[in-house]
């Protein structure tokens, strides 16, 4: 079998252990095929393989590892496991434990259907921040002191069970809160032109980089006559629990002074493009207007001279359904997968502190969720940021 004399499939080496065991596995498993493929690493000088089987608890011994922490369909396994350590030369004595696998709501977990995923270009790849691999969640910018608390949460258990991502999420989130430098940016713009500010006006306003942690200092913000909103957070016929901006409402705009709307100008096709406002000069730092009226809303903003261009892509779940691979016969679990699992804004409006933004760094946009600069893909002057997770 090894000189090559024979085809793949004539022959293969059996371990005829105890033929009347009630577990098969300690019949006569197998130890070798033949395979005259290529390896990567010796050549062509091997024609025969050992099974999986053969070469787990091998490998393992050989690697003096103790504890051998496998998945429960390998339970039936694990009398062939102990033969083949205690019958080989091998030069320890590892031991095989199973526990259930984690099974996530909206997700699979078996490699052979990622692998159709990545090969069927369904996904960007391994790495897509998308996917439940190592590379995959890196990029996504979850951290290990998260994963960490997930593990600790969930424990280890030998029932079979379907954990919810959201559990995963919020363990993200609290970690992220602690770490993440804050900033705002504008996914959505519409341009607000403060009337009652000189043409190129500049006032530098500062805001903590972390409010619990006084070390890092301040950052800068800069009001100016030019503004960049969130597009939701204007509407022209609102209704009554609606406290953001509208005709003739007011707002706070975060870290700076309370504006009001005074006009709202329109493009060709009707939509918003522009609202002229005017500005309280006696409210900035969260002080009330002179005369007392209470204000409700709170808005994020950018400055429309400062800001910083960015694509931002906004990450959800794979699947659209909570079980992807409990499907009806005949059917694919790539039918469940998620058509908006992915947006992405070419155009979003940055503060403009972000332009000096670093990728282990995480970062709260504030009222939006937790982003990170993008591994792969952003670059000096492009930079591009995934969202770890929305806010709760």
């Amino acid at each position: 079998m090894r000189a090559g004399e024979f085809d793949e499939g004539a022959h293969t080496l059996r371990a005829k252990i105890d033929m009347a065991s009630p577990n098969m596995n300690l019949r006569d498993p197998l130890l070798y095929r033949i395979r005259k493929v290529h390896h990567h690493r010796t050549g062509d000088k091997w024609m025969i393989y050992p099974m999986y089987d053969f070469a787990h608890p091998l490998s393992d011994a050989i690697e003096h590892v103790t504890h051998s922490i496998c998945t429960l369909e390998f339970q039936d396994h694990r009398p062939f496991y102990d033969w083949a350590v205690e019958t080989c030369p091998v030069p320890a004595r590892p031991y095989q434990y199973e526990f259930a696998r984690l099974n996530m709501t909206y997700l699979v977990m078996s490699k052979r259907k990622l692998l159709q995923l990545v090969k069927e270009k369904l996904v960007s790849g391994w790495d897509d921040p998308r996917m439940p691999t190592i590379c995959g969640v890196r990029r996504r910018g979850y951290t290990p002191a998260a994963l960490k608390k997930f593990a600790a949460r969930i424990g280890v258990a030998k029932a079979e069970s379907l954990i919810d991502y959201e559990i995963l999420e919020a363990c993200v989130r609290d970690d992220l809160d602690e770490v993440s430098h804050r900033a705002m940016a504008v996914l959505r713009p519409i341009k607000v032109v403060i009337q009652n500010l000189p043409d190129g006006h500049r006032e530098e306003l500062h805001s903590s980089v972390h409010p619990k942690k006084a070390k890092l200092g301040k950052r800068a913000i800069h009001f100016t006559k030019t503004l960049y909103i969130e597009a939701s957070d204007f509407m022209e016929n609102p209704d009554a629990d609606f406290f953001r901006l509208r005709p003739g409402g007011e707002v706070r705009l975060r870290n700076a002074y309370v504006i009001k709307c005074e006009k709202v100008i329109k493009g060709s096709s009707g939509q918003v493009s522009e609202l002229h406002c005017t500005y309280d000069p006696v409210t900035l730092g969260g002080k009330p207007p002179a005369d007392g009226r209470k204000i409700k809303g709170i808005v994020h903003w950018v400055s429309a001279d400062t800001c910083v261009n960015a694509e931002v892509r906004l990450y959800g779940k794979l699947f659209s359904v909570p079980d992807p691979e409990n499907v009806p016969e005949g059917t694919d679990f790539k039918s469940n997968l998620n058509p908006k699992s992915l947006e992405v804004i070419p155009a979003a409006k940055l503060e403009a502190s972000l332009a000096e933004a670093r990728l282990e760094h995480r970062y709260q946009f504030e009222r939006v969720g937790y982003f990170c600069l993008d591994s792969r893909d952003s670059k000096t002057g492009a930079l591009v940021f995934n969202m770890i997770v929305d806010l709760k």
